[in-house]
């Protein structure tokens, strides 16, 4: 056979188009996240609030993270058609998520740390200018908010629910978390200034840890799902076997094995073998049953015929 005779039965192993407006967005959040991260430490250092200082420093993670998260998006675009990665690229951008949630969870965690240091050894805090400064903080987070909030929802009219950008949903978390924690640093600086409850500062440092460790757990489980291929209790598991076993049921005809893994956001890759009576069952007209399913764009089919 020469080789162009092959063309027909090959396909290229893209099966993500990626997110252009994400990335672009990502690229344009971490820049504005750098600069307020710079303001925002330097200020809780010289005012010598706890809150502030937390929310700069978080937000140093969400610079790193947002970095992370377009260099993803960059590098699975790049390298999407080397032939070394067998199912395309995309799980980079999941890897990428998966990071910016462990950086989450270390980011609340010191954040508990250093809350519980300042609860128990209390220090004197220039509330006026840190209210100033975390206020700023928050209208740069509602900014940051707005311009990836445009990919997300765009991406969330496009998918279901658990088939959307996960590379982009931990950049947007970071983002809406510093938003958060700006809240209750401006709530916590004000409850101190105007009836002097300096506790109240350390306090909210813990609160906004507890809320984003919440967050980063969901995140971590969502994307580590996807890593570790954990997809055989989704729903088109249950279809597949239901079309292979209804459509194919002459001869005897039994499903022995079944995998099925997501190699995009929407696109999934399925290895399956089935023991049969009948002659007259080949792959391709197992492949004609499964053409319902859209979202199967990898399918390798083995039959074994019984004696």
């Amino acid at each position: 056979m020469h080789t162009h005779d092959l063309s027909r039965w090959q396909h290229e192993h893209v099966f993500d188009s990626g997110n252009q407006l994400a990335e672009h967005g990502a690229k344009a959040v971490m820049w504005i996240t750098l600069v307020t991260m710079v303001i925002e430490i330097a200020s809780g250092w010289r005012y010598n609030s706890m809150a502030l200082l937390a929310d700069g420093w978080h937000m140093s993670s969400h610079a790193l993270a947002l970095g992370l998260s377009a260099f993803a998006y960059a590098a699975a675009r790049r390298y999407a058609r080397d032939p070394r990665f067998a199912f395309g690229t995309w799980k980079i951008e999941v890897l990428a998520g998966y990071t910016s949630a462990i950086l989450l969870g270390c980011v609340a965690a010191v954040m508990v740390v250093s809350s519980i240091e300042h609860l128990l050894s209390p220090r004197p805090i220039h509330y006026q200018e840190a209210m100033l400064i975390a206020g700023i903080g928050l209208a740069v987070n509602l900014l940051c908010a707005y311009i990836l909030g445009g990919a997300h929802h765009h991406d969330h009219d496009h998918h279901h629910d658990d088939h959307h950008d996960l590379n982009l949903k931990s950049a947007y978390l970071h983002v809406i978390a510093d938003a958060a924690t700006s809240v209750l640093a401006i709530i916590a600086l004000f409850g101190g200034w105007l009836y002097g409850w300096a506790w109240l500062d350390p306090v909210m440092g813990i609160l906004g840890a507890g809320l984003i460790l919440v967050w980063a757990r969901n995140l971590t489980l969502e994307t580590g799902k996807v890593l570790l291929d954990r997809e055989m209790d989704h729903g088109v598991v249950d279809d597949i076997r239901t079309s292979i076993e209804t459509d194919c049921s002459e001869g005897g005809s039994r499903l022995t094995d079944l995998h099925v893994w997501r190699i995009g956001k929407r696109a999934y890759a399925v290895a399956l073998a089935v023991v049969t009576h009948d002659s007259g069952l080949t792959p391709e007209r197992i492949r004609t049953t499964l053409q319902r399913h859209e979202e199967i764009r990898h399918l390798t089919v083995e039959i074994n015929q019984c004696d």
